[in-house]
């Protein structure tokens, strides 16, 4: 008994006319091949636009042959992603991605179709993103109108073009939500993009904290462990995994965390905040406390330049210097912290350091002190250094120029900055109304020195 005929080969034989009988007879019996012939039919400058054209008319169809035409449009974007095209496809295929939510919502999905067109619209979605992305605010907006509406969506196949202003306007509104003690679906949506926020910005100890405040499960527990291993932190792995496998039994070492914990919240600071580090860490609980910890020292910092500086203390005494200089940025140090924290920048960041020392050769002018100018001018040296690794030492140039200006009555500030060997532009001559302003007045030359005298 023979096998079944060789059907590829077969075809292969047919000329190109009888070929293009037998497709062309088979498109009209199926509506999504037919629909997909005509699309290629378009040219590929064309293409999107027939593409929406046949999204129209589905969507005024109802859900008559509507899954055919849709996985047309599918077949469409997706093969003009995979040949590279220069086109934005990210509005069709967004367009593609809402018709689709649209049908399920009135019409719902007995037979499956709709479910399976919208995992891929989604797909496709965020491939179109990545290659051509769109405003990160607006499509975060989207993400989470999509996702709060019930149609899962998954935050890191979006990461790319979310980027940091994306990611940071779901993480702002997640926030705002959970703020509000949301209950059911919404507390459930809420809950996952917080985590989900946290994974794909890497945030490990967040991760952690977000996962460890969920009910124990042996699934929680796991992807904990497999959190800190990817995150290199393996002794912690081990740790975790030793805890969460043994039945709890209250310790020594609890009961201090506990009373350190007590104490942090009673008088936040960053002396609270090393006593309880020092506790959870010896209890093998410090990523948990973390968090929480941080969180309330970010709070009042907010509050106050006493506070901030207490944030900042703490995130340096933990050997966290870019967090440590971000808040102070943020909340605003003191000058010894500003300055601090300058230093041990200034050799990968110059650019970022630049505004904390012109800041600072400003408040010791102000002093007006023989001192506080020989300190500016050595501040000055540095800013030279900072600018020329910059490439901007043309702005350094007329920075220095309208500093002297500026206070070229304190001829001992500038006999300083010569001194430190930084060329002193010369000083711009008085304009012609100051001196007519001075005659109006009756200042004498005595007065004039008197109040030169004075000023420096």
């Amino acid at each position: 008994m023979s096998g079944p005929p060789d059907v590829s080969s077969y075809l292969r034989g047919l000329d190109v006319g009888t070929l293009a009988d037998l497709l062309y007879a088979q498109a009209r019996r199926d509506p999504e091949l037919r629909h997909s012939l005509e699309l290629r039919a378009a040219t590929q400058s064309g293409a999107v636009s027939e593409a929406h054209r046949l999204l129209d008319t589905a969507v005024a169809d109802g859900n008559l042959d509507y899954a055919a035409k849709i996985g047309a449009v599918l077949d469409t974007v997706a093969r003009l992603l995979d040949a590279g095209s220069r086109a934005d496809l990210a509005p069709l295929a967004r367009r593609a991605v809402d018709d689709v939510v649209g049908m399920l919502d009135r019409h719902g999905d007995p037979s499956g179709d709709l479910g399976e067109r919208f995992e891929r619209a989604v797909g496709l979605y965020a491939r179109a993103c990545a290659a051509r992305p769109p405003d990160p605010e607006l499509l975060a907006d989207w993400l989470l109108q999509v996702s709060f509406d019930g149609r899962p969506v998954e935050l890191a196949d979006f990461s790319g073009a979310l980027g940091e202003p994306g990611t940071e306007r779901v993480k702002s509104t997640v926030d705002e939500v959970l703020a509000g003690a949301p209950t059911g679906h919404r507390l459930t949506v809420a809950q996952r993009l917080q985590e989900e926020v946290a994974e794909v910005r890497g945030d490990v100890d967040g991760l952690v904290a977000i996962l460890s405040a969920k009910p124990p499960r042996v699934d929680v527990s796991l992807k904990i462990v497999r959190v800190l291993r990817a995150a290199g932190r393996h002794s912690e792995a081990i740790a975790y995994a030793a805890r969460a496998l043994t039945p709890h039994k209250p310790e020594p070492k609890d009961e201090a965390v506990t009373l350190r914990r007590k104490e942090f919240d009673e008088q936040p600071g960053s002396g609270t905040y090393a006593a309880l580090r020092e506790a959870a860490i010896e209890a093998g609980v410090w990523t948990t406390q973390r968090v929480s910890a941080v969180a309330r020292l970010r709070e009042r910092a907010a509050e106050s330049s006493e506070n901030a500086e207490e944030l900042v203390r703490a995130l340096l005494a933990e050997e966290r210097p870019d967090d440590a200089w971000r808040a102070c940025l943020r909340f605003g140090g003191s000058v010894a912290s500003r300055l601090e924290l300058a230093a041990s920048r200034e050799a990968t960041h110059p650019d970022e350091v630049i505004p904390v020392y012109r800041t600072q050769v400003e408040h010791l002018i102000e002093q007006k002190d023989a001192q506080a100018y020989r300190e500016a001018a050595k501040h000055l040296k540095k800013l030279r250094t900072l600018h020329k690794r910059t490439g901007t030492a043309e702005e350094f140039t007329g920075y220095v120029a309208e500093l002297v200006n500026v206070h070229r009555r304190k001829t001992r500030l500038v006999a300083e900055i010569r001194a430190a060997r930084i060329a002193v532009p010369k000083a711009r001559a008085p304009r012609p109304e100051t001196v007519r302003e001075r005659d109006l007045h009756g200042q004498s030359t005595v007065e004039g020195q008197a109040s030169r005298s004075a000023s420096r």
